[in-house]
């Protein structure tokens, strides 16, 4: 878009400082976009344009308004902000660094481009702290080939966030080819990652590209990275060092332009330190680590979620669909040990069971119910009446919840440490970390 006069993609700015608003225009002139202001009182768009460019919020309250305002109108137009601006609506909104950076409001304005006319909708839902940083790493890394490694619990959404990253990259507009390494037997696994050619083994009948060629100029993602066996670890970490590989039964050099995001559910320090993973591709892939945070922890986002996947499972009847906060309330209980999957599952069945309406308690089968919600009757716990004697202290509270339970994880796991970390779901650095800390037995 940006380039040609004729077809200069349209910025909004939003400075209510004439002085200000000017300059901004000037910067997006002379990238070669075509600046709109906006007026702060209005706060009305014109047309249709890439995203909005919104000046200091703290040198002026009433941008905050106005762009709440805007976003309320046009919920999944990018805002790019010179100050911090409350989450809120469903589209993206990234900071930009002052003083300001040419190269880094030419990224995001490059950015916002490859947003728009694309999918209009946050694909990463929640707005809860855990989810929040996840996003932000997203952001962050999104415009660089860096190697990601992304990291968490089986059915957290680890593909989801390796698609926004490609999504939101340069790469956007090139492949994005997934393969799962622990689905795949070892010894196919080098002719579905190389491919091969005709003859190069028992019933190679044709010539066949690999996933490597299919991703050519975009992303490709390897999941399950963890399950991947020694002899395949050494030949891609070669292709990583060298960006060349050959088909299997050639001989033949062949060089690739692919970034490679990894996932996986094993604790990958744990793997090198067992011999099971090699150290120089666990530190070749985790250059950019994200960790995917499972569902009880960023439960505060269940019922954005399960209002989602309503919407998603509802077919003709999406919107018409319910969930009562009795029944709402069941399954903030619930632990979600299957995570996103299991409530997209559950999600799924109550949509055939009950198509349309209000899904009630009585809808929800028994298994989630077992762990009830608080009662309300029930006696109050130590920090309810520490909150109403004003004496809470809530980062000592949760230092001494933290030390039960790694002091439990321990003991059920007879001090070792690795399977302490895994009963309490963190790395096994992080609880060498915390024992140290605590200065617990281990």
């Amino acid at each position: 878009m940006a380039g040609d006069k004729a077809t200069r993609a349209r910025v909004w700015v939003l400075e209510p400082d004439a002085t200000k608003a000017a300059d901004l225009c000037h910067r997006l002139q002379f990238l070669s976009y075509e600046p709109i202001v906006v007026d702060a009182a209005t706060s009305e768009l014109d047309g249709d344009g890439i995203a909005v460019l919104v000046g200091d919020a703290s040198a002026a309250p009433d941008v905050a308004n106005s762009a709440s305002a805007i976003r309320g109108r046009h919920p999944y137009l990018p805002f790019i902000c010179l100050s911090e601006l409350p989450e809120s609506g469903s589209g993206p909104s990234w900071k930009v660094g002052l003083p300001l950076s040419r190269s880094q409001l030419q990224r995001l304005l490059g950015r916002a481009e490859r947003y728009h006319g694309r999918e209009r909708r946050q694909r990463i839902t929640g707005t809860s702290r855990a989810i929040l940083e996840v996003r932000e790493l997203i952001e962050q890394v999104a415009d660089f080939d860096t190697n990601v490694l992304i990291t968490g619990q089986s059915g957290t959404g680890k593909e989801l966030v390796a698609k926004t990253i490609h999504e939101l990259s340069a790469r956007s507009d090139g492949p994005f080819v997934p393969i799962n390494c622990g689905a795949i037997p070892a010894e196919l696994l080098e002719s579905e990652l190389f491919g091969h050619e005709k003859g190069a083994f028992t019933g190679a009948v044709s010539a066949r590209q690999g996933r490597f060629e299919l991703a050519e100029g975009g992303t490709l993602f390897l999941d399950e990275i963890g399950e991947m066996s020694m002899d395949m670890q050494v030949k891609l970490l070669r292709v990583l060092q060298e960006r060349t590989f050959e088909r299997v039964g050639s001989n033949k050099l062949q060089t690739c332009n692919v970034r490679i995001i990894a996932a996986t559910h094993v604790d990958l320090p744990l793997a090198v330190s067992e011999g099971r993973f090699r150290e120089d591709l666990f530190y070749r892939l985790n250059v950019f680590p994200i960790e995917m945070p499972p569902l009880r922890r960023r439960i505060t986002d269940l019922p954005q979620l399960v209002n989602e996947l309503l919407v998603t499972q509802g077919g003709a009847n999406a919107g018409e669909l319910r969930i009562s906060p009795s029944a709402l309330a069941v399954l903030s209980a619930y632990p979600w040990p299957g995570n996103i999957r299991e409530l997209s599952n559950l999600v799924e069945r109550l949509a055939i069971v009950k198509p349309t309406g209000t899904i009630e308690l009585a809808d929800i089968p028994d298994r989630y119910k077992t762990f009830e919600p608080a009662d309300a009757d029930a006696p109050p716990t130590d920090a309810a009446v520490a909150l109403r004697m004003g004496e809470a202290n809530l980062k000592s509270y949760l230092q001494q919840v933290e030390q039960e339970l790694i002091s439990q994880a321990m003991e059920a796991s007879g001090g070792v440490v690795a399977q302490a970390a895994r009963l309490l779901s963190m790395q096994r650095t992080t609880l060498v970390e915390k024992i140290s800390k605590y200065q617990l037995a281990s």
